[in-house]
């Protein structure tokens, strides 16, 4: 059977919308340029995520700058023209454009007008995340923009994590709805969570039990372990997995405000080289290590003290390398405000691609084989044979899990 090309990027959100959809569609004629089939871009891609801000607030108190910074923010999310509809939308109505008018050429501020010319014009099936307004309230949003049909489908984040709940509202569970396509004569059901999202096991069974074989997971953690999760979704769900993070220049994101929300990218040229298949490998950039001298004295028998907290390299009064122990569960490196990490896996949990640190330009992606997620089921399938459905009952409120066919 032909296989079809999936890829992935790290890219850094734009100063504005309009630079960011411009960098979008680059990003989308280079991947038509490797023949790539579908393109997954990061969470809150377009829009920005708000990564180090809290619009002042703390309990008790919101202060007018904070207002301020998240009425920026709020500028620069888009409206697709759909409705609140109790944090679902209005479903299949805003899909096939039923919503005002029948004379409205545009319904909202023409960002998912300019994604559809996008995917039409590059051939690219396109998986952004964005930030999506409506109602006054914000949503972490993902759009599934076919070349050919336009957009057929969105989804608003269940569960924003943390401080996100601050400026996000909680999208309704009816849009976890998986969408089907065929590219090049190959049925594809995807679906898409986001980031923390995967972490919940009711999301990630709700989209196994449509039969998917392609998930998204479009993140904002450039953890070490979230590659782990990555792999265990691949495995648990006999499924290729495509996850996409963006990488943040520390010096794109300096600044208060809303160039913290919308950061802007480095053009710093990338060093790397392409394999004989076409892949792009990028390499690291050189960067002389700077070492400064360690304060430390010597005790008779010869053993060295260490007498403070060394600042450059993190080495503590026991000599225990802090900063390298910290780096091992919240990998950063120095200029980095997210590393990116951005992969491609297979049923079997096998990374095909990535993970793609420190790269801000480069594209990543895989040929994948969609008949191996049926041979996968042979042994596993969560949803089905694997499932034990006579004792174990699921369900979602408003949404359909009746398969996808293959």
């Amino acid at each position: 059977m032909p296989t079809i090309r999936v890829g992935t990027a790290s890219p850094a959100t734009g100063p504005t919308k309009a630079a960011t959809l411009r960098d979008l569609s680059d990003l989308a004629r280079r991947a038509a340029s490797h023949s790539i089939d579908i393109l997954l871009l990061p969470e809150a891609y377009i829009g920005g995520y708000p990564r180090g801000t809290a619009f002042g607030a703390v309990i008790g108190d919101r202060p007018f700058e904070g207002r301020e910074e998240f009425a920026k923010y709020f500028d620069q999310a888009v409206d697709l023209g759909d409705t609140v509809g109790g944090g679902a939308g209005a479903g299949s109505k805003w899909v096939k454009k039923e919503l005002g008018d029948n004379d409205e050429a545009v319904r909202g501020d023409g960002t998912r007008e300019e994604l559809e010319k996008i995917a039409s014009d590059t051939g690219v099936f396109l998986v952004t995340g964005l930030i999506e307004k409506t109602g006054g309230s914000l949503y972490c949003a993902v759009v599934y923009v076919c070349p050919k049909a336009g957009v057929i489908g969105k989804r608003r984040k269940v569960m924003p994590t943390g401080t996100e709940r601050l400026c996000w509202a909680q999208g309704s569970p009816a849009t976890l709805k998986a969408v089907s396509t065929i590219i090049r004569g190959q049925r594809v059901n995807l679906a898409a969570a986001i980031c923390w999202e995967n972490y919940m096991p009711f999301v990630r069974q709700a989209l196994y039990e449509q039969n998917i074989n392609l998930y998204l997971a479009p993140t904002a953690d450039g953890r070490d372990a979230w590659l782990s999760l990555m792999r265990t979704i691949g495995v648990e769900g006999r499924c290729f997995v495509v996850s996409s993070n963006m990488a943040v220049r520390k010096d794109a994101s300096a600044g208060a405000g809303s160039s913290r929300v919308s950061p802007t990218r480095s053009r710093a040229r990338r060093n790397s080289t392409f394999t004989d298949e076409g892949f792009e490998i990028a390499l690291p950039s050189a960067s002389p290590t700077r070492h400064r001298r360690r304060k430390s004295v010597f005790d008779d028998d010869g053993n060295e003290i260490v007498l403070c907290c060394d600042e450059e390299n993190g080495v503590d009064q026991n000599g225990a390398n802090s900063k390298a122990q910290n780096r091992q569960h919240f990998p950063k490196a120095d200029g980095w405000v997210s590393r990116g990490g951005s992969s491609v896996v297979s049923p079997y949990g096998d990374v095909l691609a990535g993970p793609q640190w420190e790269d801000d330009e480069g594209i990543i992606f895989a040929d994948i084989d969609l008949r191996e997620c049926i041979r996968g089921r042979l042994d596993l399938d969560t949803a089905g044979h694997y499932s034990r459905n006579d004792s174990f009952h699921f369900s979602v409120d408003g949404l359909d899990l009746d398969p996808l066919p293959y």
